[in-house]
């Protein structure tokens, strides 16, 4: 008996401000996000190849260049970040390697770990594409904040008429406040 009371407890508390169905303002507004994510990364890789590079290897040199501080380019943290197999990015290392982009090395405190890093040319040929990048996001990212804001906006005046329309919730609050 008591499982079953805290099946209904879990299942009341994740579904507490889910609205029953999905705004037609909600889809236009994800509709809208995805759009602009599509055509950032559309022209994202038409830069990458005018470069001379293929999209995943910008985007593993990026990786590279800007992981947080304290963490180091391992195979495995970029086949991570680049969400790729760990073979496959050895593959695309290689690709980079041959190139003369990045180097690989040994960790001096573990020689089973393999360490990527830029070359000159590599770190040259990054900053020439994300230069463009980030001029982009700087043109246009005011309509991917527009796009997020309106999703969350949306969510939040539905919650609010959600809870203005139910008497139960109100009284709920009033016991938590």
């Amino acid at each position: 008996m008591a499982s079953a009371w805290m099946a209904i407890y879990i299942v009341v508390r994740y579904t507490w401000f889910m609205e029953k169905e999905i705004s037609q303002a909600e889809y236009q507004a994800l509709a809208e996000l995805r759009y602009l994510i599509r055509r950032f990364v559309g022209e994202g890789d038409a830069i990458a190849r005018a470069a001379g590079l293929e999209p995943q290897q910008y985007l593993l040199l990026l990786a590279v260049r800007g992981l947080p501080e304290g963490q180091e380019a391992t195979i495995s943290t970029l086949a991570d970040r680049l969400a790729l197999k760990h073979h496959s990015a050895v593959e695309l290392i290689d690709r980079l390697a041959m190139h003369g982009y990045v180097r690989r090395s040994r960790s001096r405190d573990d020689r089973r770990r393999v360490l990527v890093s830029l070359l000159p040319r590599g770190e040259k040929l990054l900053e020439h594409v994300a230069r463009h990048r980030i001029s982009e996001i700087r043109s246009t990212g005011v309509a991917f904040v527009e796009a997020i804001s309106a999703l969350l906006e949306i969510h939040q005046s539905l919650q609010g008429q959600a809870r203005a329309a139910d008497p139960a919730k109100k009284r709920m609050e009033k016991k938590r406040g």
